[in-house]
Order: structure tokens, then C-alpha cells, then sequence
């Protein structure tokens, strides 16, 4: 599917002094006009929205600083995942460093489940708390601030998640905890400008103002962002206004970063003297981040960050790679056990897949959710044993809005909650097929909707492609949700040879040509798939011809992303290929 939006892209590339091909790429995310587009291009720290605008920020920060310069108990209430661990952390430093008497709690995953609980708060009033802070949750603990406050702690809820409602009569009724401030861009009467931003930005509003009235510096303040980038891109928010902004300076200052625990984290992840980008967060650090989470204690992760000795940041880091990497292998073990009862118990017919796996740790079932939804393209539903029932996380596609179709199961569920494209539950082992049978009869997806779609900016021709286009390409970096990284199609390519590198077979070489011009494409992905295609189509006798260069019949409609390749000092143009087919 080519996004084809109408809009003279000629006079937008004009007016920015970029290449049209680029006025295309910024229209079709919708960038729209100039001044948009160079705040998109060109934002910096002084773009930032302004805190204050935030519901409730006034008062929570005056309310701080009151507890701060009396010496009151201090206790951040965090989460397990990346955001939370990022979010305590940012809060936790700052509040330190205005010389507040504070300390955290992040709940255990398996035995106190998400968010501030009762024991939490119970357990605060007997530690003489006056003041809780909670980050990355606590919107839709009612109960428990209610229970806070009847004890008489002081609550400030930080978090970024939907606010809960109730139906009456088909109208949602929002309800807000009766802390003594939230701060949560998403509520109704919140001024605040851009409400997507994750729980680590939350808190660094908050910080902003509180550092002020502390007479902190800016530049600390700053030092925070390599921190809250980390969050942004592993909370998957999307990448557009200031959450742009916090990860391009982000990643300026993690790159020259003076924190002990990272600089241990990057040398046990093999990622000494190498530039951390949107992808080393994403695929590498984030997820070491979380694995302690996960399977053991996010604490661990926290006290990484926090350390300022280099033998204990070491071993912490040491813990958080071999957890990361245990939590791979299970994932790869839980994702063959779901393929093979999906396909064992004929579930490919249905539209909405739900898989119980009884032995999963619970904490990667929304991993595996993903997985298996990346696979059959079908909203996925992974269900495992908990201490009470069933628990599960789902992963959807962009037809089926999850939360929506899970409240019409709610009767079979226990809690639950989410949003269109991810969702977490628990349920009565004996509900599970009714839910499985029932999601599947109310389901609205059509045949056509779950047909795999792959969106392409637009048709490129490799006389289009030099150093210059790659550098403006560049601009739109980086790139992640709601900013995906450009992709362009190119048709009927002749494959003049093919080579298969690596010692995992993982990476396909191939040198094309228009018929003019060529250049060489590198694909990394299902090579088995690519091979036995190619002798499905064409035959033996043309596979032998392509893998050994000879003359051959073998045409690609190829989507790709032109790319600078260095290498030994050497610098050439090539595409990178995210999908391919035989030209028709």
C-alpha cells in the first residue's frame, strides 16, 4: 500500500530547502506546513512544552518542596518495567539532590503484581512516611489512595496511563484517584500541550519545576534526558513532537554519559566505543533494563543506575545481561510451544488467537504475544498460570482495537486492562475457551483486514539515490512509533548475483541493477524462505544460476531504505531490504 496523501510537496520543499522526496516523506506522517515541519526537524530543548500547563503541577510541586525543606519521609512508588525503573530513578535523584529524605519501592511483579498496593501503603504508615510519590502508575488506584489517605499520607500520583471510567447509560464517567494532586496529561481538564509522552517525561516535568524552585541548574536538569530517552523509546510512545526532542538530546549526552552503571551496561552488552542509537536502547539496553523486572527484581536495574562504584555496577550489570539473555530462551521456548499448539489444534481459522501455556513465566507472555501476532498477523491473546487462575497479556494489529472488544468478554474476566493495540487480564481457568469462542463469534475483522499490509512512501528510482538524499533522509531521524523509518519501492529489479553471509546464514547480499545502474541490497531475515521461494518459482536450474552468478530470469519488487554502508574505511550506497517478491 503506497501512502499517497494529495498536497503540492513541491512548494513545502521549496519553502523548508529540502528535497521533495523528503516534503513527501514529512507529508505523509502529517507535517503539513513549514512551521511543523521545522519544529519536527529542528526542535531543541527550548521547544519543550511548558510544565506548568500540566494539571495540578503547581501545587504537587509546591506540596514537595514544603516536605523536602521540613525533613518529611519521602517514598516513591515505581514500576517494574523500563519506564517505571527510569521514572523512580529521575525522581529519586532529583528529589536527593534538593535534599529531600527519600527512598523508593518498586513492586515485585509476581508476588505484588503492578502498581501501589495496599501493603505498600500500610507498610509506609508504620515506616513513618508522610509523603508517597508514585511514578508510571497509580491513575486507577481509587482504593489505595483512599487507604493512603485515611491513614494520613500525603499522596502525588506521576503516571501517563489512561484514566479510568465507568459506563452509566453508554456515557464513560472518568474517575481520578483523591490524591492530594496527579499529575497526568491525559485528564479532561489538563491544559497541557502534547498528552503522549511516557512516565519517565511525566516525572521530568515535575523535576523541571521542582529543580527551579530549588535554583538547580539547567544543565543538570538536561543531564536527566539520557535517562528519559531510554524510557520514551522503550515505552514505545509515539516519536513525534517532544518525545522527538528528548531522545535526539538524549542520545548527545548517554553518548558521552558519565553514569557508572550504563558505562557497565554498554561493556557487558558489547557496547563499548560503539554510538548508541534508538536501536541500542530499544533492542539492548531497554530490554536488559527490563529482564530484572521480569524474572527477578527491576531494583536491581534501579541500584545499576544509581551506583557510584564500578565493581558493584559491574556484577549488577553482569546479573541484568545473563537475566536478558535467560529471558530470550524462554521466550524462544514459549513461542514454539504456542506455534505448535496453534497449528496442532487448527486455531489458524480463527481471527483472534488464544493460546494458554501453562509452564510460561508470566512475565513474558506479552513478549510472546507480539511474536506469535507477528507470525499470523492475527490479534493474539497469551494466557499462563497464575497463583490464582489464569494471567495474560495480548498484542493486536491496527484493525482491532483490544481494550474495546475485551470489554465485551467482561463478565469472563477478572481485572483487566489496556488499549487498542495491547492489553493485560486475568481469568478463571474454566472461562478461558467460552472467552476464546466468544472473542472470536463478536469479532468485527474481516478476511481483508487481517491480510498483511506493508506501507511504502513512495516509488523510488535508483537514479534518485546518492549521498546527498541519504544525508536529507536522515533529517527525519529518529525514527520509532508514529514515525516509522522511511521505506520506498522499487520494482522489477534483475538480480545479477546472490550470496548468503554469515555463519548463521542470517543475511542475504544482492547485487541489482534497473538496467543502467547498479547497486548492492542486503536483506536480513528468513533467508530459507527467500531460497526455497526462488526454486518454487522458478525452479532449481535458475536458483543454481542466481547463487552463482550467472546470467539468470530472476526479477524483485523489493521495499527498501537507501543507506550508507562503511566499512574498512570504505563508503558505499546500499539498500536494505525489508520486504521483497518475485517481479510479476
Amino acid at each position: 500500500m503506497v501512502r499517497n496523501v494529495k498536497f503540492n510537496t513541491g512548494k513545502l520543499a521549496q519553502d523548508l530547502g529540502v528535497s521533495e522526496v523528503v516534503a513527501k516523506l514529512l507529508v505523509n506522517r502529517g507535517i503539513y506546513n513549514v512551521d511543523m515541519a521545522k519544529e519536527f526537524l529542528g526542535g531543541n530543548v527550548s521547544d519543550f512544552n511548558n510544565p506548568k500547563q500540566m494539571l495540578g503541577m503547581n501545587g504537587a510541586v509546591e506540596l514537595m518542596k514544603s516536605s523536602i525543606i521540613t525533613g518529611e519521609k519521602i517514598l516513591i512508588v515505581g514500576d517494574y518495567d523500563v519506564d517505571g525503573v527510569i521514572s523512580t530513578y529521575v525522581l529519586y535523584t532529583a528529589i536527593k539532590k534538593c535534599g529531600g529524605n527519600v527512598s523508593f519501592h518498586i513492586p515485585d511483579r509476581i508476588k505484588e503484581g503492578y502498581g501501589i498496593n495496599e501493603s505498600i501503603i500500610r507498610k509506609a504508615s508504620e515506616d513513618n512516611v508522610d509523603i508517597i510519590i508514585t511514578c508510571d502508575n497509580g491513575i486507577a488506584a481509587i482504593d489505595q489512595v483512599k487507604l493512603a489517605k485515611e491513614l494520613g499520607l500525603k499522596v502525588i500520583i506521576t503516571d501517563h496511563h489512561d484514566v479510568p471510567f465507568i459506563e452509566e447509560n453508554g456515557e464513560r464517567k472518568y474517575i481520578v484517584p483523591n490524591a492530594d494532586f496527579v499529575l497526568n496529561p491525559k485528564q479532561e481538564k489538563c491544559e497541557y500541550k502534547f498528552d503522549k509522552i511516557c512516565g519517565a517525561t511525566v516525572a521530568y516535568k515535575f523535576v523541571q519545576c521542582l529543580y527551579e524552585e530549588f535554583n538547580i541548574s539547567k544543565e543538570e536538569l538536561y543531564d536527566l534526558l539520557q535517562y528519559v530517552a531510554i524510557a520514551t523509546v522503550c515505552d514505545v510512545v509515539d516519536l513525534t513532537s517532544e518525545n522527538r526532542i528528548i531522545v535526539k538530546e538524549g542520545l548527545k549526552r548517554i553518548n558521552s554519559t558519565n553514569n557508572i552503571g550504563l558505562k557497565a551496561l554498554f561493556k557487558e552488552t558489547g557496547l563499548e566505543e560503539k554510538t548508541i542509537t534508538v536501536y541500542t536502547l530499544g533492542f539492548v539496553i531497554g530490554p536488559s533494563i527490563n529482564a530484572s523486572g521480569r524474572l527477578e527484581q527491576a531494583e536491581w536495574a534501579l541500584k545499576m543506575l544509581l551506583s557510584d562504584n564500578e565493581i558493584e555496577a559491574k556484577e549488577l550489570a553482569e546479573k541484568l545481561n545473563d537475566l536478558n539473555k535467560e529471558r530470550q530462551e524462554l521466550t524462544k521456548e514459549g513461542l514454539e510451544e504456542a506455534i505448535e499448539i496453534i497449528e496442532k489444534n487448527n486455531m489458524t481459522k480463527d481471527k483472534v488467537l488464544v493460546v494458554y501455556l501453562e509452564d510460561v513465566h508470566e512475565s513474558i507472555a506479552g513478549i510472546i504475544a507480539g511474536r506469535v501476532r507477528e507470525k499470523y498477523n492475527l490479534p493474539t491473546i497469551i494466557l499462563t498460570k497464575a497463583h490464582d487462575g489464569a494471567k495474560g497479556s495480548g498484542r493486536s494489529i491496527e484493525e482491532y482495537n483490544m481494550f474495546e472488544e475485551l470489554l465485551k468478554c467482561k463478565d469472563l474476566l477478572g481485572k483487566f486492562g489496556g488499549h487498542p493495540m495491547a492489553a493485560g487480564m486475568s481469568i478463571p481457568n474454566e472461562n478461558i475457551d467460552e472467552f476464546r469462542s466468544r472473542l472470536n463469534n463478536v469479532t468485527t475483522l474481516t478476511d481483508e483486514d487481517i491480510i498483511p499490509k506493508v506501507s511504502i512512501d513512495m516509488g523510488l528510482l535508483l537514479s534518485q539515490i546518492n549521498y546527498e538524499l541519504i544525508d536529507q533522509i536522515s533529517l527525519l531521524e529518529p525514527y520509532g512509533k508514529a514515525n516509522p523509518k522511511p521505506t520506498f519501492g522499487m520494482k522489477k529489479l534483475k538480480v545479477i548475483e546472490a550470496k548468503i553471509l554469515g555463519k548463521n546464514r542470517n543475511a542475504l547480499k544482492l547485487k541489482l541493477s534497473d538496467g543502467r545502474l547498479y547497486i548492492e541490497g542486503i536483506y536480513f531475515g528468513d533467508i530459507d524462505s527467500f531460497e526455497n521461494l526462488i526454486k518454487d518459482e522458478l525452479g532449481e536450474i535458475e536458483y543454481n544460476k542466481v547463487f552463482n552468478g550467472v546470467t539468470n530470469n530472476l526479477y524483485l519488487d523489493i521495499i527498501c531504505m537507501p543507506e550508507i554502508n562503511e566499512f574498512n574505511g570504505n563508503k558505499k550506497v546500499q539498500l536494505v531490504i525489508s520486504n521483497y517478491r518475485i517481479s510479476k
